[in-house]
């Protein structure tokens, strides 16, 4: 469709001033202004939670994987001990339990 001429858009202009004066229509401008801004407004706070979300959720992976190395640090610790008892519990006592022998 065709975009509506100047003096069509004039017109309406004018039948519209004439139907509900000048005040109800600066009134529903007003209206619309205040709808733009709080749209806009609604959009950059929904923004900001997004990131804040984002934000949240790389936090919580660094902390898993502190947790992860944490974790793995500890098995390597328990592995070092259990390697430490078995090597200890290889190397036994050898003097004879009879000392009548000597």
């Amino acid at each position: 469709m065709h975009a509506p001429s100047p003096i069509a858009l004039l017109l309406i202009a004018i039948v519209v001033l004439v139907l509900f004066g000048r005040g109800k229509v600066s009134n529903l401008m007003g209206e619309v202004g205040k709808g733009i801004t709080a749209f806009k407004k609604g959009v950059k706070e929904g923004t900001e939670e997004i990131e804040s979300a984002k934000a949240d959720e790389v936090n919580s992976q660094s902390d898993i994987e502190k947790a992860r190395a944490e974790i793995a640090a500890e098995r390597a610790k328990l592995e070092a001990e259990r390697a430490r008892l078995a090597s200890d519990g290889a190397m036994r006592d050898v003097t004879p339990q009879d000392q009548n022998k000597l």
